[in-house]
């Protein structure tokens, strides 16, 4: 909240929206000097360089050490935290072994989407004194608000109880703000994305505008919202728009599951016909330690954190080529269990153990060691960066935050795990890899969404929304009606009007 208030004050004027540098392909502005809050979008260019502001906050699912996959990752029962030791990175740690608490909570998961809702805010205060086209001023409007419907969304659903915010903070509202009932900031999220829906295109530019919000993303985003609310009849139908009359087959918007599972994860295979809503990442940014993790930083860090720890081959060895990486994510033998026999597994699982024992590559082992490693994001040697700033911070892999398997699974859960068009949901995303059809449950499509989605940050969300949790993690330390959601961090609650979650 702090953080916003800064942001609100800046007197020397809004020049940072213009500095963000989005990995999108869209988003390439040149800053054209320094405009005062009073002036500052009184064209579509300037317009523009505040929607880039907007989309920026999309980084966090990827980019720095507290993003949102390696973080959700470490939180459910198919991976451990993994890294360094015991006390690399407190707020993953906490999260992965259920210790964490107000201090070790990373205030970025709050901050930076409260970032991206004051940006949305703003942009949608000043945007209608704006001189620009009528449709392209709808345009960015639609997708200011697809934004901050995705922003609150994810807030709601890590923090629960959280203030619901409209209007761009000034110095003299900022210490009133109150937390929201959940119900209400969905009911926001809802009417956000339903009045974005009207608007957005169907398609957008694939080489100048790829990452924007589209129909389909925001129908995506909106089914994935009614699904968390328990309002399945309406997930179910917004689905629909997105997976087409006939899964398998593209949808009214030519999305469409690609051919080979292992073609997800192919870096240069970036906005494929497969994804939804995906974050782009680039090595154009340079980036560098002096920054990483801030709005300028491009790169995806993923990729780095679950890279494995001075990864070498001897001489003559057919192990993959690799940089090494920092050991975060590891899948337990339990998972690997699980996996095994599944076509997925090479595509999903690095089977360092198994390079190991056949003398084909040596590594040094990090905290909570299994040799099992994230697969679909495993640093690539032809992905390192040889240009300006840090190798270690400038992988270009975009990562999907809702592609179609993902729909067809949420799909088929939503219809209750029965019926014709379940089946048909559930045999597609089985078929792609050449798995035969099996009977629709809702225990099929758990299972189902384990294997496909693996290591993508959605697996602690799932066991929540299923009331599955406090089972399935109970070894882990997980308390049922705490930490199903995540403490408010400390610095959020001093001086403000904010309440802590319970147990916490």
């Amino acid at each position: 909240m702090k953080k916003i208030l800064i942001n609100s004050l800046m007197g020397s004027g809004l020049l940072m929206l213009l500095l963000l540098s989005c990995k999108k392909s869209f988003v390439d502005v040149t800053p054209k000097g320094q405009f005062l809050t009073a002036n500052y979008y009184s064209d579509a260019d300037q317009a523009y360089g505040a929607l880039v502001g907007v989309y920026d906050v999309m980084r966090k699912n990827s980019g720095g050490f507290e993003n949102m996959i390696t973080m959700m990752n470490a939180g459910c029962d198919d991976q451990l935290a993994g890294g360094g030791n015991a006390t690399d990175g407190d707020g993953i740690q906490g999260f992965s072994n259920y210790t964490l608490n107000a201090l070790k909570m990373p205030p970025s998961f709050w901050n930076d989407y409260y970032q991206g809702i004051f940006r949305g805010n703003t942009l949608l205060s000043k945007i209608p004194n704006t001189s620009m086209d009528a449709t392209l001023k709808e345009r960015f409007i639609a997708e200011t608000k697809a934004m901050r419907a995705f922003c609150n969304f994810n807030l709601v659903r890590m923090f629960k109880n959280v203030p619901l915010i409209m209007e761009p903070l000034t110095s003299t509202n900022i210490y009133d703000v109150k937390q929201a009932t959940p119900e209400a900031v969905y009911a926001q999220v809802e009417k956000d994305l339903t009045e974005a829906i009207a608007v957005l295109p169907t398609s957008v530019d694939p080489l100048e505008e790829a990452g924007r919000f589209t129909k389909g993303a925001a129908q995506a985003l909106l089914g994935k919202v009614y699904l968390y609310e328990n309002k399945k009849d309406l997930a179910a139908a917004q689905f629909a728009e997105v997976n087409g009359a006939t899964p398998g087959a593209p949808n009214q918007y030519g999305n469409r599951l690609l051919t080979n599972f292992s073609d997800l994860w192919v870096v240069a295979n970036k906005f494929n016909a497969e994804s939804l809503l995906e974050v782009g990442h680039s090595q154009a940014g340079n980036s560098d330690w002096g920054w990483w993790g801030s709005s300028r930083d491009e790169g995806n860090t993923v990729n780095q954190m679950v890279g494995i720890r001075s990864y070498a081959r001897p001489l003559g060895s057919t192990a993959p080529d690799l940089p090494s990486g920092w050991s975060f994510n590891v899948f337990t033998q339990e998972f690997y269990d699980f996996m095994k026999t599944d076509p997925r597994f090479s595509a999903t699982v690095f089977d360092m153990k198994a390079l190991v024992a056949a003398s084909q590559a040596t590594y040094i082992e990090g905290y909570q060691n299994t040799g099992y490693f994230l697969n679909k994001f495993m640093p690539r040697a032809g992905d390192v960066r040889t240009g300006g700033g840090a190798f270690e911070l400038n992988f270009q892999q975009n990562t999907y935050v809702i592609r179609l398997a993902d729909t067809y699974l949420m799909e088929a859960e939503a219809l209750g795990g029965t019926g014709t068009r379940a089946q048909a949901l559930l045999d597609a995303v089985r078929a792609r890899v050449g798995l035969p059809s099996i009977p629709v449950t809702l225990a099929a499509i758990k299972t189902e969404r384990r294997y496909e989605l693996a290591g993508e940050g959605h697996r602690f969300f799932d066991l929540v929304r299923w009331g599955d949790a406090a089972t399935v993690l109970a070894g882990r330390g997980f308390v049922a009606g705490k930490n199903e959601i995540f403490p408010i961090p400390n610095n959020e609650l001093q001086g403000t009007q904010l309440v802590q979650n319970p147990g916490y």
